[in-house]
């Protein structure tokens, strides 16, 4: 039993994981998951309502679900309230703001509520926008806190309206009935309107009706933030992208006489949402379903399996498992057995299957690299530090490789969701410019990135070796005897570890900065332009190289090695990081300040990481009594 404890845990573990997203939808209610699951245009990528709804209220709230008094409201259930009952979806506080600046300017207090209803901005949103005009006249780089956050509130006002007029103007009490009258008064206005361009008679009443519907679906199409038309029968795969808006397609009825299917199928939904129609509503959804499957099956297939992505949540559930793997590992450490050694083993053999399987999925569902902005780079670095920190612990088998990976990839992925809630925005957005080569993509910025993940950990694995030697005696402690009877250390093994991590980096961040240099030369027309980017690669590059010859030339010891290689952390960061905060460079697909305090922190850690491996008593006493050995 102890021997497959192990195994029996991580398939517990992986159908725990599984149970949620392979879960059946409900056979009664609303069809929220066929609903979720529809497909739309938005900023140039299909996707489901579903991730619709979720960065929206990401990018509003910093939560994906609505705290009710006595209820909670999911993502979904809360966009079709924003969609279909606007009146109803002003009352919730979806609005998250915090700043004392910002909440003065509607004489409100700060204290303990942070999130507001549409209903209370509504009487300041001249204020808002009189504030966000003036801070937008303001550089970024020289904006105060309140102008930041007064814009940050003004866009999310701006989204909110938007997705508000998105299938139905936002005044219209039974936009079905609406669209039954505007049919009416399609050809009798179509006749008037070319009546009077050949200068004849014509009904006016007829043409002045025609002429506000125009005028009314003109504006909704103007401030609609979904596309979720499909275009008829398209020649190429240009046209097939050309998906409308509500508004531009009942603009397209009024040269064509006739209004699409999917406008009127969504027009019936949302009469059925506000009766509590459930029957009425799940029809409606599967209609539109049936007519988008017409001509457009493989957009609908993404978005399902978007939907399932959402609720499979890949990277939420290896950030648990990836904690748990460095729990075991460390507890292994105080137990006679491997029993736990094996158990953290086999956690984050799951863990990094899971973070596979989210690469994987994002791949296919953007059709490229999954290395596209600084969210998806801290997907890929904390990736490629954990699978080679597996290798590690299949080669050594003392814990060090799963404790490292398992922390290494929980940072990571706490970066990225951080990363994610920061934006505002869809993780998977559409391919950055200077991104925009298939092959590049999946070779330079691929290989670049696992020279950061194999820096990255290699300090991480010094930073063991300055922790554990600096408070307690576990470096001296055996790690295996050899045939010959002599005895290899820890601190022996991890020495060793690191060492080969570091040539593993520099091979990596070399090739990397080599095959950006020609990757330049054929988009920009130079090998090197000294872009803060660029001087970062060649800078992990050169550090890990000085590292390598101060241990070759014998300049350092064990303990030297140790300390520069958490420099390392530093370079790093700064070159992955700190040079987006300049705002300079061709580099312009991951510019971002909201990190500097916590990279500065980060920076201030690493140095007293440092200043304790030199200074520390126990481990200079360990420097001395292996004196030939170290340095």
């Amino acid at each position: 039993m102890k021997k497959r404890f192990p195994l029996i845990f991580a398939l517990i573990l992986a159908i725990l994981i599984l149970a949620v997203p392979l879960r059946p939808p409900p056979a009664e209610g609303f069809a929220w998951r066929q609903f979720s699951e529809l497909p739309v245009l938005v900023n140039g990528r299909i996707k489901p309502l579903d991730t619709v709804a979720r960065v929206s209220l990401l990018a509003l709230r910093g939560k994906q679900s609505v705290k009710l008094e006595d209820a909670r409201l999911s993502a979904i259930e809360w966009l079709a309230e924003v969609l279909y009952a606007p009146a109803t979806a002003d009352t919730r506080p979806v609005f998250l703001i915090t700043d004392p600046d910002v909440l003065a300017i509607f004489g409100w207090q700060q204290d303990k509520e942070k999130f507001f209803a549409f209903e209370q901005l509504r009487p300041h949103l001249a204020e808002v926008d009189k504030q966000a005009r003036l801070a937008n006249d303001v550089p970024a780089e020289q904006r105060t806190r309140f102008q930041r956050h007064i814009l940050e509130l003004y866009n999310r006002l701006l989204l909110y309206q938007r997705l508000k007029n998105s299938l139905q103007p936002e005044d219209s009490p039974d936009f079905a009935r609406e669209l039954e009258l505007f049919a009416s008064a399609l050809k009798p206005g179509i006749e008037a309107l070319e009546a009077r361009s050949r200068e004849e008679s014509f009904d006016n009443r007829a043409f002045d009706l025609f002429m506000t519907f125009a005028a009314r679906y003109r504006d909704m199409s103007e401030q609609a933030y979904l596309r979720v038309v499909p275009p008829h029968q398209p020649q190429t795969e240009q046209q097939r992208s050309e998906w409308l808006t509500i508004g531009d397609a009942l603009l397209h009825a009024t040269a064509f006489g006739e209004i699409d299917p999917v406008v009127r199928a969504y027009a019936e939904a949302g009469r059925a949402y506000r009766a509590g129609d459930e029957t009425g509503f799940n029809a409606a959804v599967a209609e539109i379903t049936t007519l988008t499957a017409d001509g457009y099956e493989r957009e609908l297939r993404k978005a399902r399996h978007e939907g399932f992505f959402n609720r499979y949540q890949p990277f939420m559930s290896a950030t648990v498992l990836y904690i748990l793997a460095f729990l075991l590992a460390c507890a292994s450490w105080l137990s006679s057995g491997d029993t736990l050694r094996r158990t953290a083993w086999s956690t984050l053999v799951l863990a990094f299957l899971i973070h596979t399987s989210g690469l994987a999925f994002r791949v296919y569902l953007q059709g490229y690299a999954p290395v596209t902005n600084l969210y998806s780079s801290a997907l890929g670095v904390g990736w490629g530090a954990v699978a080679l920190g597996l290798a590690m612990e299949a080669v050594f088998r003392n814990g060090l490789g799963s404790a490292a990976s398992g922390i290494f990839g929980f940072a990571t992925l706490i970066i990225a969701h951080n990363l994610a809630l920061a934006s505002g925005s869809d993780t998977m957005e559409m391919m950055r410019a200077v991104l925009d080569n298939n092959f590049w993509l999946a070779t330079h910025v691929t290989v670049i990135t696992i020279g950061y993940s194999t820096t990255f950990l290699a300090g991480f694995l010094a930073l063991f070796y300055i922790v554990m030697g600096a408070f307690t005696g576990w470096l001296d402690k055996p790690w295996i005897t050899r045939p010959d009877g002599t005895v290899e250390t820890n601190a022996s093994a991890l020495n060793r570890m690191v060492y080969g991590v570091l040539c593993f980096a520099v091979l990596f961040s070399f090739v990397g900065t080599v095959l950006g240099g020609i990757w330049a030369d054929q988009s920009w027309g130079r090998f090197w332009g000294w872009d803060p980017k660029e001087n970062g690669a060649a800078l992990i590059v050169v550090w890990n190289a000085i590292i390598l010859h101060a241990r070759w030339g014998r300049y350092i010891g064990e303990r030297g090695l140790m300390i520069m290689a958490v420099f390392g952390n530093i370079v790093t960061a700064w070159s992955w990081f700190g040079t987006n905060m300049l705002g300079i460079g061709l580099h312009s697909y991951g510019f971002m300040d909201a990190a500097f305090f916590w990279l500065m922190a980060f920076v201030a850690s690493q140095l007293a990481i440092m200043l304790l491996g030199a200074l520390s008593p126990r481990i200079a006493a360990r420097v001395q009594k292996n004196a030939p050995a170290s340095g």
